[in-house]
């Protein structure tokens, strides 16, 4: 094959998408290149049908979305990696109490600025400050990161007291404490899968891909990216 195959993903699984396609390739797999961008873009452009995708990587409802609309091939997700979420504070700054729903709680509440992203977890997060009955207590303190931009930058730059973003996105970046995840009775996890885009000429090779991604043999990076394998 003389050209990469294209994928396009959001930020959440570029660290890990770059790990896993260095294993691919060195084992003989075809080259790929993959853009990370913003989840809500990438399925935007995938759905606009007008780039040459091959793959696709984004949260599994989104997936699910682009194979309804018949954008990915039918049959073609395949499930990758679980991603939760942390929490984040900037270098030097005292560390909040994250060791129950009530003490997450209390943490919002206290914090100056929050920050949390476009993507599913930024829903989620949203939807919890809702049902805690706290939204339009914290709403004017609430920051959302562009999309592509990663909520703990927003940290490190002192733009936001508290971030919260899958700890993909967190554990990677300068300037941070990662104080911790969310405790389980709030967790926030995401799915995240890949799928052959239709159309695609080169959909036996993404399979192959995707299988290797799904393996056994990718689990270790997965957890060195902050996330669980499938």
């Amino acid at each position: 094959m003389t050209t990469p195959l294209r994928g396009i993903s959001s930020m959440a699984t570029r660290q890990l998408l770059a790990e896993l396609v260095q294993g691919w390739t060195a084992r003989g797999g075809e080259p790929i290149a993959i853009e990370s961008v913003g989840g809500v873009d990438a399925a935007r452009r995938v759905q606009g049908g007008e780039e040459p995708f091959d793959v696709v990587f984004l949260a599994s409802d989104a997936i699910d979305k682009l194979q309804s609309g018949g954008r990915v091939v039918p049959g073609s997700k395949v499930d990758l990696a679980h991603s939760g979420v942390a929490v984040a504070v900037r270098t030097g700054t005292p560390h909040p109490d994250l060791s129950s729903e009530e003490a997450v709680r209390q943490a919002v509440l206290a914090a100056p600025t929050i920050g949390y992203s476009t993507g599913p977890s930024g829903v989620a997060l949203q939807k919890l400050f809702e049902r805690w009955g706290i939204a339009e207590q914290v709403r004017e303190r609430t920051v959302q990161a562009p999309p592509g931009v990663p909520v703990g930058s927003l940290v490190a730059q002192g733009q936001v007291a508290l971030g919260f973003q899958q700890l993909s996105e967190l554990i990677s970046l300068e300037g941070i404490d990662v104080v911790g995840p969310l405790p389980a009775a709030i967790q926030i996890t995401t799915t995240f899968s890949g799928g052959v885009v239709a159309g695609s000429p080169n959909a036996d090779a993404v399979r192959r891909l995707l299988t290797f991604m799904a393996s056994s043999e990718a689990a270790e990076a997965k957890r060195r990216q902050g996330m669980d394998p499938v």
